[in-house]
């Protein structure tokens, strides 16, 4: 089951362009920190012009979306694929969130390298930590027709609306709590399950056999 549609050729290029883009910032700003970084330094080392730059990301903070992202979409798409009623809807956000943040690969492992960095990066830059903002908001905005599916005709929409709010708040504290640290990547996943347990235990969405 999948929620999402499948992306073209175009949107998969773009994709990959804005995907080059914030690796490039994500580089900079660990070389330099986001002050001393800028939007054509950035352009220059992801090699694509400056208006190239501007036509995808409104300013250097902004650029490094893609790679805030990166997680939530991984965890949300091994969500969809669960057919629904197979297993409890707790159940199955919880295996999705372990699959995703258990570092079963170089992609993963790099994804929570370059989040680690620059949620670091976002305690002294209010520009980074509201693009980290939106990101969550949106992420908890595509999490709720997932939810919707999966728990069947039926669901009450407040109730979908607080699950996929939890659910988003619960990743997003993990991730917060566990970025400063030194504790390596394996036990991301463990803290994110542990606080999801914590913020829907009152969700009664979850709560349903």
């Amino acid at each position: 089951m999948s929620t999402e549609p499948a992306l073209t050729l175009t949107e998969r290029r773009k994709a990959a362009t804005q995907l080059d883009i914030a690796r490039a910032a994500a580089e900079l700003f660990a070389e330099r920190g986001p002050d001393g970084t800028t939007a054509e330094e950035i352009a220059h080392r992801a090699g694509v012009a400056l208006r190239t730059f501007y036509r995808y990301f409104r300013n250097k903070q902004d650029a490094v979306a893609p790679l805030l992202a990166g997680g939530a979409d991984r965890w949300r798409a091994r969500l969809a694929a669960t057919e629904p009623g197979t297993v409890p809807l707790a159940e199955a956000l919880e295996r999705s969130v372990a699959e995703a943040l258990s570092v079963p690969d170089a992609t993963a492992a790099e994804g929570l390298r370059w989040t680690r960095g620059l949620l670091r990066a976002a305690d002294g830059d209010p520009a980074l930590r509201a693009v980290w903002y939106r990101v969550n908001q949106e992420s908890e905005e595509r999490l709720r027709p997932v939810l919707a599916a999966l728990a069947g005709e039926g669901a009450d929409p407040l109730e979908v609306r607080l699950a996929a709010a939890a659910a988003t708040d619960a990743i997003r504290v993990a991730l917060e709590a566990w970025a400063p640290t030194g504790a390596p990547p394996g036990e991301v996943a463990a803290l994110a399950v542990r606080c999801l347990r914590e913020l829907t235990g009152g969700v009664r969405l979850f709560s349903r056999r």
